[in-house]
């Protein structure tokens, strides 16, 4: 399936409280808990191009992301393969998830009208919660999981 155009969330690990800088955005505290990252992989190669890009630790970073996986650990990816652009839908509906917050305005969202593609938990995101939050979107379908 990853073979395929879609959605994703990946669900990062940090024990580090160190601040950061993430490229031309500025500086980042970390905190130790989760963090989840909201993107969409429709170009070439799709989800399992994107995915593979992002669970390697980027020698030149490019976007964001790529800043912040120098100091985190990728413990799941959550992904629809939805034909419908999910992303959107996603980053407004992560603060529903019980404990998540927006982790740092602008985050991943320099082609978004997004305040932030990036969110943060103490406590580990629950995947059924997100399930539950989304199954309320027109046609959304289902949402799949990546252990890593």
């Amino acid at each position: 399936m990853l073979n395929q155009k879609g959605t994703y969330a990946l669900i990062l690990q940090s024990n580090s409280t160190r601040k950061i800088q993430i490229g031309r955005l500025g500086k980042l505290a970390l905190n130790s808990g989760y963090y989840l990252y909201v993107g969409s992989a429709f170009g070439p190669g799709g989800l399992k191009s994107r995915l593979d890009h992002h669970l390697k630790r980027a020698i030149k970073p490019h976007w964001h992301i790529d800043y912040l996986r120098r100091y985190t650990k990728v413990i799941e990816i959550w992904y629809t393969t939805d034909a419908v652009r999910r992303e959107d839908d996603w980053v407004t509906n992560m603060t529903k998830i019980p404990h998540v917050n927006i982790a740092y305005p602008g985050f991943g969202a320099s082609d978004s009208n997004s305040v932030s593609h990036l969110f943060w938990s103490a406590r580990n995101p629950e995947l059924e919660s997100f399930r539950e939050v989304v199954k309320k979107i027109p046609n959304h379908g289902p949402i799949y999981v990546s252990q890593r």
